[in-house]
């Protein structure tokens, strides 16, 4: 006969094995009606957090001419093309475009024309000047307002300093969710979202344009993972990567929106109040959503936890067991370890960790450099600048889905080599493709963003696959921010289109073919366990004898 007391033993042993995936599985449901309402939840602020690539189109370069004093042009808003232009501005293209920077230089005659009348005899064609002064085509850009002519390298700077501010984020908006809770960790970056989304309207000048800039995504910048989280800690395992790719899918929707809503609405200040003046709206997440049940287990926060649960098990129309909601609010005492096992030595001490952190941060850097990229410079493809940015955008959440279905199917390698293969030849035979075929070379183009979006949902997944519980966290880490070189660096590719117009897109090609290969020398991780030791990790594609 079996002691009452082994009894008991036998089954609090079985219970420390019960967590909340377990239970997720197995009582509450892996993805029931609580957990769609959630998904459809976030969708918003997921979609907000795509305006901080606002600058695509506020910042957009604008066409632009020398100002010609000599024929009474006082100020930056006159006629761009008057009858008389080609007289004082030389055109280049075969004569269907104005030169930006340089003007004919004056004759010194002595007499001026007018803005109705300036003839040619007014300048010295055997010789041109820079610019003193600008007229613009348009004044729907930061580039009118804040006179910026000629100053590529100025304009371009606005999304490179919003792709810096990605990076300043994540300490700031890991310590608010780690201490305070993901739902304080969203609701703040949705206040400071709308706020510093909207002061940015009233810029007065350019330096408080990029200083906004850089405090929006500094403060506001971790909206996405913020909304992200509560995706992925509130399905059952089997959803995960469906619910990545849905978040991910929700932020190309949100670029969708943002290129719909600056072809509606074009005057950059007026867009900007258009797109965060809603997300105000979104603050009342704070009666609406509950916290992150993992978060309120983690910190012991065990009444509010098993509301929280109770909640769940009524939503999805289920029920908790009184042993599963016992063992999750008496977790086991984790044993202590004698010595923290150093990271740096760790590293060092093994060639096999050492390549795979010299490794995955170049697929990190040239996936977020490619697919940020051809989202920039969709917007020179041809005259249909906010249509080529829609679709550019739009063929994301295709590639993020079908990362879904050959993940588990084909292996991680086969897809992120796949992927970055299929993009980097894209992006090359879009270089040599004539002009004339535009409608040919935009289907390449969006085929390249394809690929590169499938590798996107896949990376997060494979990276976390090739390292151990004790260091993966850190290296994952490490691995996305050294990737946000390739963000920081994107907004600066349409300059090298005034060396070659080919430039951008075969620096693409070459990133992910370098890639490509560099995945071929990692193993496969679909069907192994996930390493939770250095040894494990380093057994990871050994043939076991």
């Amino acid at each position: 006969m079996i002691d009452k007391s082994e009894t008991l033993e036998c089954e609090r042993k079985s219970e420390k094995f019960i967590d909340l995936d377990h239970v997720l599985v197995n009582e509450l449901g892996q993805f029931g009606r609580f957990q769609f309402k959630y998904i459809c939840l976030i969708a918003l602020p997921i979609m907000s957090s795509a305006f901080f690539s606002d600058y695509v189109f506020i910042a957009a370069t604008v066409p632009h001419r020398c100002r010609i004093f000599e024929c009474g042009e006082i100020n930056k808003s006159a006629a761009f093309r008057p009858e008389w232009i080609t007289n004082a501005v030389p055109v280049t293209s075969g004569g269907s475009m104005l030169s930006s920077c340089e003007r004919y230089a004056p004759a010194g005659t002595g007499s001026n024309g007018s803005s109705l009348h300036c003839p040619i005899d007014l300048f010295n064609h055997s010789d041109t000047q820079k610019c003193d002064a600008f007229v613009y085509e348009r004044d729907t850009s930061v580039v009118y307002d804040f006179d910026l002519g000629c100053e590529e390298w100025l304009r371009t700077l606005a999304g490179t300093i919003s792709s810096l501010g990605t990076l300043l984020v994540l300490p700031f908006i890991g310590y608010i969710s780690d201490h305070y809770g993901r739902r304080m960790a969203l609701l703040v970056s949705i206040f400071n979202t709308a706020v510093v989304g909207v002061l940015k309207a009233f810029s007065v000048n350019y330096t408080m344009f990029l200083t906004v800039q850089l405090l929006e995504t500094t403060l506001g910048g971790g909206l996405f993972s913020a909304a992200y989280i509560f995706a992925a800690e509130l399905v059952g395992p089997k959803f995960r990567v469906f619910a990545s790719a849905t978040c991910s899918s929700m932020f190309a929707t949100g670029q969708v929106v943002l290129g719909a809503a600056a072809w509606l609405v074009q005057p950059w200040r007026t867009l900007v109040l258009s797109l965060y003046i809603p997300v105000f709206l979104l603050l009342s997440y704070y009666w609406v959503f509950s916290e992150s049940i993992r978060w309120l287990l983690s910190k012991k926060r065990y009444a509010e936890a098993r509301i929280a649960l109770e909640n769940v098990a009524t939503v999805n129309r289920t029920e908790i067991s009184e042993k599963s909601m016992n063992a999750l609010m008496n977790p086991p005492a984790k044993p202590e370890k004698d010595e923290n096992p150093s990271l740096t030595k760790s590293i060092l001490r093994s060639p096999v960790l050492l390549r795979r952190v010299c490794t995955t941060p170049v697929w990190w850097i040239t996936t977020t450099f490619v697919y940020y990229g051809l989202s920039i410079n969709s917007t020179s493809l041809s005259k249909t600048v906010y249509l080529n940015y829609i679709l550019t955008v739009a063929i994301e959440i295709p590639g993020f889905y079908t990362a879904v279905l050959t993940l588990d199917r084909f292996g991680r390698k086969m897809t992120l080599c796949s992927g970055f293969f299929f993009s980097a030849a894209c992006n090359l035979a879009f270089v040599f493709i004539p002009a004339e075929l535009a409608a040919f070379r935009m289907v390449v183009y969006l085929a390249g963003k394809f690929g590169i979006s499938l590798v996107f949902t896949s990376l997060y997944l494979y990276t976390s696959e090739l390292y151990p519980t004790e260091f993966r966290h850190s290296l994952l880490g490490f691995s996305s921010m050294i990737g946000r070189i390739g963000s920081v660096c994107a907004p600066l590719t349409p300059l090298l289109t005034n060396l070659w117009l080919g430039l951008p897109n075969t620096i693409f090609a070459i990133l992910g073919l370098i890639s490509g290969v560099l995945v071929l020398t990692q193993p496969e991780t679909l069907g192994t366990k996930l390493p939770d030791t250095l040894e494990e990790a380093e057994d990871i594609g050994k043939i076991k004898a």
